[in-house]
């Protein structure tokens, strides 16, 4: 798995439909993936492939919910224990905060309404170009061009989860925000090739409860130092 470093830094969370806008500071830098995780790489941790459109290793893992992925980044962490290294890296699930401000550039963003750009067909495979012989569905990794900070697909593809429980903004600045303590459902972000180019916006977030699979939603992990 490759990672890309996303430096601290303060930026403006929200937008149209997701008020209200709030700042929000990052005081530690972090690694998120350059990639959503692919099939090939839930197998070979994993032994299986749930995906429902499976046969294409580099396509993002889907139909895997919030406690797969869980269970997916226990064996992860379980192999730095393996390693001696557990003290200095682990893998989890970003924060929606830490998604969003990576998705925007991070310390080099550009406000483009997705990641990268204002002109979705360039970022993302998203409802409108995600057809295939008839069939709308996910694509490779990396097919469309990365954002100000090389990372790959975070609009469209597949829905992300975050760490965080879905909750309402407050208005209120936060710094190292990680949303509510308790919730129903865990944050989505990012849009999916199911979607318009509305739900691909960076701003846009939705929620599902952590046991539900869906041909939609994958993820991309996040690596702590």
């Amino acid at each position: 798995m490759e990672f890309v470093k996303v430096e601290a830094g303060s930026f403006t969370m929200g937008g149209k439909g997701d008020k209200p806008k709030h700042q929000v500071t990052l005081t530690k830098d972090y690694y998120l993936g350059k990639y959503p995780v692919t099939q090939a790489q839930w197998w070979r941790v994993m032994g299986s492939n749930p995906s429902w459109f499976e046969n294409c290793d580099n396509c993002p893992v889907e139909n895997v919910s919030w406690n797969d992925v869980q269970n997916f980044i226990t064996k992860l962490n379980a192999e730095l224990v393996k390693n001696n290294s557990a003290e200095q890296r682990r893998y989890r699930l970003p924060t929606e905060a830490e998604w969003e401000y990576a998705a925007r550039g991070g310390h080099k963003a550009t406000s483009t309404k997705y990641a990268g750009s204002s002109t979705i067909g360039n970022v993302a495979w998203y409802r409108n170009n995600s057809s295939v012989s008839g069939t709308t569905k996910t694509h490779p990794v990396g097919g469309k061009a990365a954002n100000e900070l090389g990372l790959y697909d975070m609009s469209g593809n597949v829905w992300e989860w975050c760490s965080d429980w879905y909750g309402r903004y407050s208005s209120g600045a936060k710094t190292d925000s990680a949303g509510p303590s308790i919730g129903q459902s865990r944050v989505l972000r990012g849009g999916g090739w199911i979607n318009f180019a509305w739900s691909c916006r960076v701003s846009i977030r939705d929620g599902s409860p952590p046991g539900g699979r869906y041909s939609h939603i994958g993820f991309r992990l996040c690596l702590s130092l």
